[in-house]
Formats: C-alpha cells, structure tokens, sequence
C-alpha cells in the first residue's frame, strides 16, 4: 500500500495545484478510488494487489493512447466552438462524456485541456513501453510505471471531483450583454448563437432538448425522472422560441426571461416563471392546467393562446386573450381573479394591487410576433419603451411636448431601422434628435 503512496507522490507535482484546491477534503484513498475509476473508463481492469500479472493482458496501447488523443480532440474541439457537437462527443465512452460533460458545464475546458497538454503522454507511453520491451523482467519498474501513467491520468479525473464535489475552480468568462443566454440545471450560462443547430446538454450529459435556427425544442428526454429547470434570457433587440416538452410553443419577446422544466412530469400544474413579453400557444392538456407565474400574477389556462407581459419597469402585467379561456389571479389577493374571453385584457395593476378588465384590439399587443410594432392612441412615453427593447437602444426624451400627445403608428422592425422609425414620427411631430451609438436624445 505504501509503495503505492510513494510512486503517487513522485509524480503528484503534475497536478499537485489541483490537489491544493481540495483543501485536504480528499485523502490518498480517495485517489486510489479515481486511479482505479480511470482504468474502469479505458476498460482496463488492473488488479493493484496483483503486480506480477502479465502486463500485456492489462495494456493495450493504442486504445490507450486513443481515449487521450479523443479527450484532447473534444476539448478542444469544444474550446473552439463553445458548443458541444454529437458527433465529436461519439469519440468518447459513456463515462468519458460524463467526464468532459462536467468540465464544460463548470467553465473549466480550458483549464482541463492545459493540464492534458502537459502531460506529455507519449514520452511517458515510450518510456512504459521502452521497460515493457526490455530483455531483462523487471517487474516493480513496470508496475510502478503502470501506476504512474494511471496517477498522471488520475489527474483529469480529479478535476471532475473537483467539479462536483466542491467546485472550487471557478472561471468568469464575460458573457456580452446582447448575447441569448441559457441557464442549465443549476448555475452554469450557456451563450445560444442564433441561427445554429446543436443539442442542449445537461451536467450529466444528458440530451434535454435541441436547438434549430433560433428555436429550442424540449419534446424529447424520455429517460428524464425528475424535474429539471432551464432559464433563458433573450436580451433587447432579439427574439426566440421555445417549444415545451408537452408542445406548447412560447414567442418570447426582447428583454424576456423565462424559467421552465426540461420535461413537466405527469403529476400536478404545467408550470412556468415569466419577466417580460411572451406569446403562448397552450397545448391541451385537461388533467395538468397550464399556468404561467409572472410576479404577483398566475394565468391558469387547459389550452388557449394568449399574450402576457410582465416587464419589471411596468406598472402593470398585461395579459390578452387571443383565443380560449384562462383564469387570471395575482398572490396579493387570491380571491380577486377574473376569467378573460378572447379580445380581452386584464391588467394587474401594480401601484393598487387591482384587476381591471377592457376590450382590446388584438394587433395592438401581438403585432411583435409578426416583426410589427403597433401603436393606437399610445403615449410617446409608452411608444419610446417599446422601441428601445426592440432595437436595443436608450432614449432621452427632453422635448417635453411630445408627451402630451397621443400617436398612430405601426412599423416593421424587420425592415425599418430606429433611424427610419424616428425619421417617420419627427416628420409628423417636428423634433430634434441625434443618435450617439445605442443612445437617442431627442430635444
């Protein structure tokens, strides 16, 4: 058993800095358990208490070798593009890809690439090699650089502990402001690049749902037990889709967040946490209601479509009928709900805690679906906040004027620019402006 220790601490000083960070929470059985785990990963079934087997049963070099390049190959390959891909992760076993899963889940593909890089295997492999083809037997040189090469690799394995046991190691990596961001699981940020396609991977490594163009899909993950969380934010200026495990489709709007399972499970409520802008398409369910939190408000559906916006600059959470029936309710006073028919908004207003109900214009609050926006008797104040979340831009209003009157306007915000929008309105309204970077000021 010593000798064990004494051929581990030769060599510990390649990852000694990882070993630092565990602050003595993990012992040297702790790592006989991981050199043991890492030979399970290679297939390899070394038998420590048994030093005189026949070496050549117990290594294969290339599948070896193989499964160090592959790690490498996939780090990375994940480095480079910051997204996993399907058929790099094929390379790897099972266990390796729960191994690579975790790292990337915890920000460290870097770090753990760098250390492997160090190693400088096939010096080791040919030094392991050089003994093995020696004509003389030496039998404890062998098993000790068996153990050796096992304690250097160990060292990858050590970082996944670190990962899951103590996450010690942490790197912030900026994350830009106008980026699509995906929560997954716990803490770990996730940029979505729009446009791509690729699959969402949880710490675990499994597959929850699959991205396509600027839509993710969760109607997969069969095997998924227990009720797992995704977050998405879509930042101002953009727009995304999210198709739910039970089908139902949600637009969401700029400046939105959401927070949702990866799969509802079959017992109790459909539920969903909102903040900001998002369009519903329901599926029916009867026996698991549907019902959508944002702040104080819950809207209970079975299967409807419906518009709801909850921005925390707001002074009201709106929610618009387009078809079916829902149950709008708010946690202040629960006994105060109201039922909505199609071409009806309730308004949960935030200053009284009070509920009141009007007949709607439709177009009015869904014309962003279509890339409209749509304005009927709207304040310029109310215009100007519509227009900074769709184009991402800050506006400084100092004409006093113009918001004392009440516009008409409907523009296509996929062709029009905010240029072209301001252009519009001063042609109807006069009014200075200029536009520094994302910031108007309007005098």
């Amino acid at each position: 058993m010593w000798s064990w220790f004494l051929v581990i601490d030769t060599y510990s000083w390649r990852f000694g800095w990882l070993f630092n960070r565990l602050n003595n929470a993990v012992n040297y059985n702790d790592l006989i358990s991981f050199i043991i785990n890492i030979c399970q990963i290679l297939k390899k079934k070394i038998n420590f208490c048994h030093p005189k087997n026949n070496l050549w049963q117990l290594i294969d070099k290339e599948r070896q070798m193989s499964s160090i390049e592959n790690l490498k190959f996939v780090l990375k390959s994940i480095r480079d593009s910051g997204t996993f891909d399907s058929d790099v992760l094929e390379r790897l076993t099972k266990s390796e890809r729960e191994i690579v899963g975790s790292i990337y889940d915890e920000n460290l593909v870097s770090e753990a690439l760098m250390f492997l890089e160090d190693l400088d295997t096939d010096d080791e492999w040919g030094k392991l090699i050089g003994k093995m083809t020696s004509s003389k037997k030496p039998v404890v040189p062998l098993w000790k650089s068996i153990l050796k090469y096992a304690a250097i690799f160990a060292g990858f394995v050590v970082i996944s502990y670190l990962v899951y046991q103590f996450h010690s190691v942490e790197i912030e990596i900026p994350i830009s402001e106008t980026a699509i961001k995906l929560k997954i699981g716990g803490d770990k940020v996730k940029v979505i690049q729009e446009g791509e396609s690729q699959e969402i991977i949880s710490m675990t490594g499994k597959i929850l749902g699959v991205q396509k163009g600027n839509k993710i899909s969760y109607k997969g993950g069969q095997e998924i037990k227990e009720l797992i969380y995704n977050e998405l934010e879509i930042p101002f200026g953009k727009t995304f889709d999210v198709e739910l495990s039970d089908g139902t489709m949600v637009h969401l709007n700029s400046g939105t967040k959401m927070r949702y399972p990866v799969k509802f499970l079959n017992s109790g409520k459909r539920e969903v946490f909102i903040e900001g802008e998002a369009y519903f398409i329901v599926a029916k369910d009867k026996d698991h209601p549907f019902v959508v939190h944002a702040d104080e408000v819950a809207v209970e559906v079975l299967g409807t479509i419906f518009n709801i916006s909850s921005y925390n600059e707001d002074a009201e959470i709106n929610t618009v009928l387009v078809e079916g029936s829902v149950k709008m309710s708010n946690a202040i006073t629960p006994n105060d709900d109201v039922m909505l028919k199609p071409g009806s908004k309730g308004s949960w207003h935030k200053a009284d805690y009070s509920i009141s109900v009007e007949e709607v214009d439709i177009e009015n609050y869904t014309g962003w679906i279509n890339g409209e926006l749509v304005f009927r008797n709207s304040s310029f104040s109310n215009m100007a906040k519509k227009l900074e979340r769709k184009y991402n831009v800050s506006i400084q209003n100092n004409n006093l004027r113009l918001n004392e009157i009440k516009l008409n306007a409907r523009f296509s915000t996929e062709i029009e620019r905010i240029e072209d929008v301001l252009k519009s309105i001063s042609e109807i309204y006069p009014f200075n402006y200029k536009i520094i970077d994302r910031d108007i000021i309007i005098d």
